[in-house]
């Protein structure tokens, strides 16, 4: 069967079931077919360009169709594009590896290979359970995670997240887990700020940990920003906290760098904010540039020797993936890592990050259904409220973020919503113009949506 290139729409309406959609919205709002990328655009069949400003789900840190990421790629492909990772190895992981090593504490200094951020997760809670078991403290079989929390979407990691839209469905097949109620900085219940507060909001996490410490193995958070929960970010304080408690009763910290690694939040790793050292550290999306799927898993020698031992004492850590330290996605990560340290990305994202700030601060500061606009690093966020003085939302159901969603997509620039969250993590590579076409898209499109329910 010979399909032609200009069949595609077809079969994908036929056959596709995309992610994270209800498709049935697509009746009245068709899929976009993508023919083409570079730089901080999109291209679709009708030659329309497209301003990228989520990353493509936040994994185009570096836009698309990077020549350099792409020649690594070529080069490992006339190599070898892939081999078993049990009992063979090769440059590019080995490499990775160090390069990965290097940008963190002296505590961190291994790496174990998976394919996804939420297979990284389930790594990371089951390496944590493995490590209590074969300490000799047993009754540690439990963890404890924040409300709000997103850590992915397979068993294991829904069972630690905390966003009802994501797992409420599945609750009777999910992992127990003990939760507390995390920051809420946008409407504090302390009547605090984010920035100057002691994190008083600490207080519930703290209560678990104290009443449930001796069966928590690990707490797992997402550090400064919960990015699915409106991306909520918090005081570095809450952090410190945190590190000071699992400490002192003996709990793993696993810190979700998936999202909010790799310069996103104006430092390499978002923990760095709060200068703590996590026990585990998951890392994947920006990892590649976006161009491979690739994830990492880091801890140290106190938790890898825990499962170093003979064989026949049956203390090894028995979980693989098909694609686990993949060649050619790892010769992708070294490259990215490389642009990194070569082309000064984390300082060049100082000044645009100011630039956004600037542009959001000069259209949105006083308008009237904007709850607040809040920020870190390349990660900024508007909150669409109906009141802004008494911060009363808009029915979920109207889907205002959506329809704003739909307007800049019009325009020329892709705005994929939080609920009524409107959200920025554009590629590093964004300049000055395209930072003004995002950000007052933004701001027409809104004006838009919230004026024609008005009558306006």
């Amino acid at each position: 069967v010979i399909i032609m290139e200009c069949d595609f729409l077809k079969y994908d309406s036929e056959h596709v079931w995309h992610p994270c959609t209800q498709m049935k919205d697509h009746e009245k709002f068709p899929v976009i077919p993508i023919v083409k990328g570079e730089g901080a655009y999109i291209y679709d069949a009708k030659g329309n360009k497209i301003l990228d400003a989520i990353s493509s789900w936040w994994v185009n840190i570096l836009g698309h169709s990077n020549e350099r990421i792409k020649n690594a790629i070529i080069n490992q492909l006339n190599k070898i594009e892939h081999v078993i990772f049990a009992g063979f190895t090769h440059e590019p992981a080995s490499l990775l590896s160090k390069m990965l090593v290097d940008l963190f504490p002296e505590n961190i200094n291994k790496v174990f290979f998976a394919d996804n951020g939420s297979s990284a997760v389930e790594v990371a809670l089951k390496m944590s359970f493995q490590y209590w078991q074969q300490k000799g403290k047993t009754k540690k079989t439990k963890f404890a995670a924040i409300e709000g929390a997103y850590h992915g979407e397979t068993i294991g990691a829904l069972s630690v997240g905390g966003v009802d839209l994501y797992k409420q469905i599945y609750n009777p097949i999910l992992i127990d887990t003990f939760f507390a109620k995390g920051p809420a900085c946008f409407e504090c219940p302390y009547g605090k700020d984010r920035y100057s507060c002691d994190a008083e909001c600490f207080e519930s996490l703290e209560n678990v940990i104290e009443k449930h410490s001796e069966e928590i193995a690990a707490i797992i958070i997402e550090p400064m920003v919960q990015c699915a929960n409106g991306m909520n970010i918090y005081s570095k304080k809450y952090l410190k906290k945190l590190y000071k408690k699992c400490i002192e009763k003996e709990i793993l910290l696993i810190a979700d760098e998936i999202a909010v690694g790799f310069g996103r939040t104006g430092k390499m790793f978002a923990f760095e904010h709060a200068e703590i050292k996590p026990d585990i550290i998951c890392l994947s999306k920006g990892i590649t540039g976006g161009f491979l799927p690739l994830s990492t898993v880091l801890t140290g020698d106190e938790i890898y020797n825990s499962f170093y031992d003979d064989y026949t004492n049956l203390k090894a850590f028995l979980h693989s993936h098909s694609y686990t330290g993949n060649p050619t996605a790892c010769a992708a990560a070294v490259e990215t890592l490389k642009i990194f340290k070569e082309e000064n990305i984390l300082i060049k994202n100082i000044e645009k990050s100011k630039k956004i700030y600037n542009r959001l601060h000069e259209l949105f500061a006083n308008h009237p259904n904007i709850g607040e606009i809040r920020q870190l690093g390349m990660i900024a966020a508007i909150e669409i409220v109906k009141d802004k003085k008494g911060l009363k939302k808009f029915p979920w159901e109207m889907r205002i973020g959506f329809q704003v969603y739909k307007e800049a997509l019009r325009n020329g620039v892709l705005l994929r919503p939080l609920g009524d969250v409107i959200y920025f993590m554009p590629p590093y590579i964004i300049d000055t113009e395209e930072i003004n076409l995002m950000t007052e898209v933004a701001y027409l499109s809104i004006n838009k949506v919230i004026g024609g329910l008005n009558g306006t």
